[in-house]
């Protein structure tokens, strides 16, 4: 937190702009706080959904009695009951989110800010949200809050982050689906440097169990275009192995393999419903979180 009181990635600029943004789901909800979300039940909500024949047992007091004195025909009137999103927010801290190529800041420090964004979108149309860091595992959890006092310890720790080395997606994302129970919002924050079938895998586990899934894939500019040139000696971040690399040899096969790459990432999160948004850490945070709300 700056000295002027602002959390550094949810400054108060940020935060004015956020306001009034809604984002939705289009899979069913569980829960039973009031929101702006539908559940997969029936309640009693002001929103009318459809009549049912009357079965003995049910209350009396909900017979619609004018469409009895209409019809002689004795039905309930049922309605869709109003829940909250729960929304968790996974964040990829593995050393490769540490890069900082051509960006105007590193892959995890965009992703801080986007997962700050979205934590506050979330508690601000009135459901709940929570924190959730990973790498090989996952390094820290948050329980879903409602309170923009309990966001405090998530954008905290957003500010105190420290990258791992090697990461593991695929894994991280089974242990979540057994992590997260009922139906939930899980949105995915990571530069996805696993092969595209292992993260298919790890979302689609998260789909099966109810989950509706936004995959946000953050690259730097450096890794979308190679402008580098010449013999570069370059480091894992993960392994920190050492490579010389002539860039004005493997630039044409490095970017068709990084096409296929990419279509492979859509096409499989196409197939299972999951939202793919690819940004890369020159994109205005605010325009990521507007992709993620024309979806919903």
């Amino acid at each position: 937190m700056s000295e002027s009181g602002e959390y550094r990635y949810l400054p108060a600029r940020m935060a004015e702009r956020l306001r009034g943004i809604e984002i939705g789901v289009r899979r069913p909800m569980d829960g039973s706080n009031q929101g702006l979300h539908r559940s997969p039940a029936f309640g009693s909500s002001v929103e009318f959904a459809e009549y049912r024949e009357y079965m003995p047992g049910d209350p009396i007091a909900q017979i619609d009695w004018p469409v009895y004195a209409r019809s002689d025909r004795y039905v309930i009137r049922r309605f869709h009951e109003d829940v909250s999103i729960r929304c968790y927010v996974l964040l990829d801290v593995s050393g490769s989110m540490g890069y900082k190529g051509t960006g105007t800041m590193s892959k995890i420090e965009y992703g801080s800010y986007l997962a700050a964004a979205m934590l506050y979108v979330m508690l601000q149309q009135s459901d709940t949200s929570s924190l959730i860091t990973f790498d090989t595992q996952i390094r820290s959890y948050h329980e879903p809050t409602g309170s923009f006092v309990n966001l405090r310890p998530m954008l905290l720790e957003l500010e105190n982050l420290t990258v791992g080395k090697e990461g593991d997606i695929e894994s991280t994302l089974h242990t979540a689906a057994e992590l997260i129970k009922g139906r939930a919002l899980v949105m995915v924050i990571s530069d996805l440097l696993e092969e595209p079938d292992k993260i298919i895998r790890g979302i689609n586990h998260l789909h099966h169990d109810g989950k509706e899934v936004t995959l946000f894939h953050v690259m730097d500019p450096t890794e979308l275009n190679m402008p580098l040139s010449g013999l570069v000696e370059v480091v894992s971040m993960e392994q920190q192995s050492r490579l010389t690399v002539d860039f004005d040899r493997i630039r044409e096969s490095y970017l068709r393999q990084l096409r296929l790459y990419l279509d492979q990432l859509r096409a499989g999160c196409q197939k299972i419903r999951a939202d793919y948004i690819f940004v890369d850490t020159g994109m205005d945070v605010y325009d990521a979180i507007l992709q993620r709300r024309k979806i919903g």
